[in-house]
């Protein structure tokens, strides 16, 4: 019998690997109806769905590699990066899906939430007032009005993966839908901050891509993570992890 192997695991939901099966239990089907739909959708390497039997549902691994985790060591020549970057693009032109995702909260919730994790980071010590207030300004720049894509909402790099400079498929579609699709190039660069030209080389530099909003949703989004977290057992305060992007804007 092959091995069981814990990919992740939290209150919300956990993934276990079994040989070439990837299993990931989410007592929310809500969020594996919109899984398996945006998978459906969308028109870049996804991996094969199995068989789904809720909570349960059941995805073949897929080949290569991943181009690193936050906090840990990127891997892959530009050319790899470029690929991912061209992947996403693709994604951003195709049809919209039916919903909005986790990159297309409106302005006003957004700010809402930074507002309320902000003081909370402040009030219980987690980080410094000026640390906090800086990256609080910084990220002012991703609210601002955009146009609607097809966007993974989760695009961390440890969901791409590839196999030489070719994107062999991307993983974990749940938070995906209708969003501003710089929130796509915002994550899948958080901490890696020295690919960010190859991946808008990849992207293409036919449309206005603007940095600061690139760089103000580097810090929005490891601002509003940092409770969630400390709460479901990982560590942000880890080197190179969200505090330390948001140490990279002071």
């Amino acid at each position: 019998m092959d091995e069981v192997k814990v990919v992740v695991a939290h209150s919300e939901r956990a993934t276990l690997r079994v040989g070439d099966v990837f299993l990931k239990v989410d007592a929310d089907q809500a969020r594996i109806d919109v899984e398996v739909e945006a998978m459906s959708l969308a028109p870049v390497p996804t991996p094969q769905v199995l068989w789904r039997k809720p909570p349960v549902l059941a995805i073949a691994a897929l080949p290569g590699t991943t181009l690193g985790r936050l906090g840990g060591p990127s891997t892959g020549a530009p050319a790899a990066w470029a690929a991912a970057g061209a992947a996403i693009r693709k994604l951003h032109d195709a049809p919209l899906p039916p919903r909005p995702g986790q990159a297309g909260r409106s302005i006003v919730a957004l700010a809402a939430e930074l507002d309320d994790e902000c003081e909370w980071l402040v009030a219980n010590g987690l980080l410094p007032a000026g640390l906090v207030n800086r990256n609080r300004q910084v990220a002012q720049a991703a609210l601002r009005s955009w146009t609607p894509a097809f966007t993974h909402g989760d695009l961390q790099i440890a969901h791409v993966f590839v196999d030489g400079d070719e994107v062999t498929g991307i993983i974990d579609w749940s938070e995906a839908g209708q969003g501003d699709p710089l929130y796509d190039l915002a994550t899948f660069t958080l901490g890696h901050e020295e690919h960010l030209d190859d991946v808008i080389a990849g992207y293409g530099t036919d449309i206005d891509i603007d940095l600061d909003v690139i760089h103000a949703w580097w810090s929005l989004r490891s601002l509003l993570v940092v409770r969630w977290l400390i709460e479901h057992g990982f560590d942000p305060f880890a080197p190179g992890c969200e505090v330390d992007v948001l140490r990279s804007r002071m």
